[in-house]
C-alpha cells in the first residue's frame, strides 16, 4: 500500500493562491495516478482533479478548471495542487488519493490521505 499525507493548508482570502502537497511513502508513486478530492461542511466528498502516472493526462472538476493546476514529482514522491484565484466555496477539506489509472482515481481511488483544511476567508 502506498501512504498519503496532505500539507498545506490553512487560511487565505478570497482571490488569494494557495498550493496543497501530498507526500506518498510505502510503494512506487509513479505506479499511480493520483488525485484530489474535497469535502465541505455538510457536502459529499466531490473530486477536484486528477493526473496521470507520467503527468502527460489531468483532469479537473469545472468548477476549478482554470484556476486550480494538478501537479506531481515522482523524485520526490510528492503530488500538488496550486490554487489561484480562490473563492468562498472552495472551503473544504483537502483529500488526496491514488488510483490505478487517471479514470479509476476519479471515480474509485484505493488510498486517501487523511486531509488537509482549506478556509476562504471574505
Amino acid at each position: 500500500q502506498v501512504q498519503l499525507v496532505e500539507s498545506g493548508g490553512g487560511l487565505v482570502q478570497a482571490g488569494g493562491s494557495l498550493t496543497l502537497s501530498c507526500a506518498a511513502s510505502g510503494r512506487t508513486f509513479s505506479n499511480y495516478a493520483m488525485g484530489w478530492f474535497r469535502q465541505a461542511p455538510g457536502k459529499e466528498r466531490e473530486f477536484v482533479a486528477a493526473i496521470s502516472r507520467t503527468s502527460t493526462s489531468t483532469n479537473y472538476a469545472d468548477s476549478v478548471k482554470g484556476r486550480f493546476t494538478i501537479s506531481r514529482d515522482n523524485a520526490k514522491n510528492t503530488m500538488y495542487l496550486q490554487m489561484k484565484s480562490v473563492k468562498l466555496e472552495d472551503t473544504a477539506v483537502y483529500y488526496c488519493a491514488a488510483g490505478v489509472t487517471i479514470a479509476r482515481v476519479t471515480t474509485t481511488p484505493f488510498q486517501w490521505g487523511q486531509g488537509t483544511q482549506v478556509t476562504v476567508s471574505s
